[in-house]
C-alpha cells in the first residue's frame, strides 16, 4: 500500500507554498509543527502572524499595480474588517501595514480607542462604521466625530440614522451610504436587509445630506455576500453599483470614494485556484470604463477584507486519541477536542478546511471518519472540499498520530464563544502565537492556556471554594 505522503503528492500539486514535509513531518509556513506540539501539547490553536502582513501587502501591491497599469486616477485603501477576529495581536500585526479599520458594532469602538491610546492608529485613520446601529453604537460614533477622528465615516444603513448625528455631532463630518445589493438568485431573499434601497438613494441624499450644514457624503458602500467571484452575478451587481456612483457624483461633488466590501476567498483545499491579480485588474478596469462612459472622475477604492486578512494565519492541531471500528466499514478516529466548539464553521456551515496529518507521512493510509469529544452526533468531520472522504495515516504502532486543520483563523473564536461556556463543557484549547524575529528565527508565545473548569463554573454561577 502507498504511503500517506505518496497519496498527497499524487492527488495534489505538493508541496505548496505554506505546506511541505521534512523527515515525514509537516511544516506550516516553514514552522515544524511537531516541535510546537512537543512544547505545548494538544489540542492547540495557533496563529502564524507573518501571514497576515503577507496577505495585506499582496493585495495592496496588486491593487496599486492595477491602478498604475490602467492609469486609474484614484487611491486604494485597505481596511481590516474587525469582526473576523478582534484579538489585539491580530489588529497589531495588521496595523503594521498602513491599513485602516472597518467596524460592525458598538463594542468595536472601545477597541478603536484602545488602539489610539497605544499609538497603533491616529485620528487620521479611516474608521468605516458599518452595520445597523443601535443607540450605543451611534453614541460612540458621535463621540469619535466630536473628538476629531475626522476619518470616522458612519455608513448609513437606514433613512433615519443620520438624524442622530445631525442632532449630536458638533462639527463637520463625513458619511457613507450603504447600497442594498440584490442577493444571489438562489438566495432566500431578493434584496439584502442591509443598506438603503437603490431607488431611495438620490432622494435621501437630497433630503437629508445635501441640506445639512455639517454632513457631507464621502462614500458609497456595497457588499456581496457570496464574495468577489468571477460570475455574471458579481459583475452585474458591481456595474449597477458603479452606475449609481456616477449618477450620485453628478449631484454630489464631495462624493469621491467607493467601498466594494470584502469577499476575497481563502484557500480551504489543496486544490484551491483563484486568480487574485486577474480579479483586481478586472475590478479596476470595469470601474474606470463605467466612469469614463458617464464622464465622471473615478472614485478612490476602499476594501474591507476580513477572512482574507486573517484566515490563512490560523491552524488547530489535535492528537488522535483512539480509533473505533463501529461496523464493518466505518472506522472512527477520535480527537482530543471538538469540532462544534473549536471549529464551529465546520459544524454549523459545513465549512471545509485543509486537513493534513502532522506526522507519520511515511505510513500507509486508510479512509476514516473523525469524531469530536462531545456527545453530540453532529460532532464529526468526514469529507474534504475536493472529495467526500477523509484519508489519514494508519495508527499501527506506538507513535501517536497528530493532525491539523489549516486556515482556520477567521471567525472561529467569536462564533465559538471564546472564554465562555463550551458545548459539553469541552474546554477551549491553548492558543499559541508564532512570529519571526528580525533574523527570521521562529518565536512562540502562549497567548492563552487551555480553558479551566474554574472559569466555566464561575460563568455558570457555581462558587469555587
Amino acid at each position: 500500500m502507498k504511503s500517506y505522503r505518496e497519496l498527497i503528492e499524487q492527488t495534489f500539486e505538493f508541496p505548496q507554498k505554506e505546506f511541505k514535509v521534512r523527515d515525514n513531518e509537516l511544516l506550516f509556513n516553514d514552522v515544524p509543527l511537531m516541535d510546537i506540539i512537543k512544547q505545548y501539547g494538544t489540542p492547540l490553536k495557533l496563529t502564524y502572524l507573518p501571514r497576515i502582513s503577507e496577505n495585506i501587502r499582496f493585495a495592496q501591491a496588486t491593487f496599486n499595480a492595477a491602478m498604475e497599469r490602467f492609469r486609474y486616477n484614484g487611491k486604494y485603501t485597505y481596511c481590516y474588517c474587525t469582526k473576523s477576529s478582534h484579538f489585539s495581536f491580530i489588529l497589531e500585526e495588521a496595523l503594521k501595514n498602513d491599513i485602516h479599520i472597518e467596524t460592525s458594532s458598538s463594542f468595536d469602538i472601545p477597541i478603536v480607542r484602545s488602539l489610539y491610546e497605544r499609538g497603533k492608529i491616529s485620528k487620521d485613520t479611516y474608521i468605516i462604521c458599518n452595520g445597523f446601529k443601535m443607540p450605543l453604537y451611534r453614541q460612540y460614533i458621535t463621540e469619535l466625530l466630536n473628538d476629531d477622528f475626522k476619518n470616522c465615516v458612519p455608513i448609513l444603513d437606514n433613512l433615519s440614522e443620520i438624524d442622530h448625528y445631525e442632532a449630536n455631532v458638533n462639527q463637520p463630518y463625513q458619511v457613507g451610504i450603504r447600497v442594498a445589493a440584490d442577493e444571489e438568485p438562489k438566495f432566500e431573499f431578493y434584496t439584502s436587509r442591509l443598506g438603503i434601497r437603490y431607488s431611495d438613494i438620490n432622494s435621501f441624499y437630497k433630503d437629508k445630506i445635501e441640506k445639512s450644514e455639517k454632513a457631507s457624503l464621502k462614500m458609497l458602500h456595497f457588499f456581496i455576500n457570496t464574495g468577489i467571484k468571477d460570475t455574471a452575478y458579481y459583475w452585474s451587481e458591481l456595474s449597477r453599483f458603479i452606475f449609481k456612483y456616477c449618477e450620485l457624483k453628478k449631484l454630489c461633488p464631495t462624493l469621491d470614494s467607493i467601498d466594494i466590501g470584502g469577499g476575497f476567498p481563502i484557500k480551504t483545499s489543496l486544490t484551491f485556484r483563484y486568480d487574485y491579480k486577474y480579479m483586481i485588474e478586472q475590478i479596476v478596469e470595469n470601474i474606470k470604463w463605467i466612469c469614463e462612459k458617464n464622464n465622471v472622475p473615478v472614485p478612490n477604492i476602499f476594501t474591507e477584507f476580513g477572512s482574507y486578512t486573517v484566515g490563512e494565519s490560523g491552524a488547530v492541531l489535535y492528537q488522535v486519541v483512539d480509533q473505533k471500528l463501529q461496523n464493518d466499514k466505518e472506522l472512527w478516529y477520535m480527537i482530543d477536542g471538538s469540532f462544534i466548539t473549536h471549529l464551529p464553521d465546520a459544524w454549523g456551515l459545513n465549512q471545509k478546511y485543509i486537513l493534513l496529518a502532522v506526522n507519520k507521512w511515511d505510513d500507509p493510509f486508510h479512509k476514516i471518519n473523525m469524531g469530536g469529544l462531545t456527545c453530540d452526533s453532529h460532532d464529526y468531520y468526514n469529507s474534504e472540499a475536493h472529495t467526500g472522504e477523509v484519508f489519514l495515516p494508519m495508527i499501527n504502532d506506538e507513535e501517536p498520530l497528530y493532525i491539523g486543520f489549516f486556515h482556520t483563523g477567521a471567525y472561529q473564536e467569536s462564533l465559538g464563544g471564546y472564554g465562555g461556556i463550551q458545548h459539553c463543557l469541552i474546554p477551549a484549547p491553548k492558543h499559541v502565537l508564532i512570529d519571526r524575529n528580525e533574523d527570521g528565527e521562529i518565536t512562540t508565545q502562549l497567548f492563552a492556556p487551555e480553558q479551566t473548569q474554574e472559569s466555566m463554573l464561575n460563568v455558570l454561577g457555581y462558587p469555587i471554594k
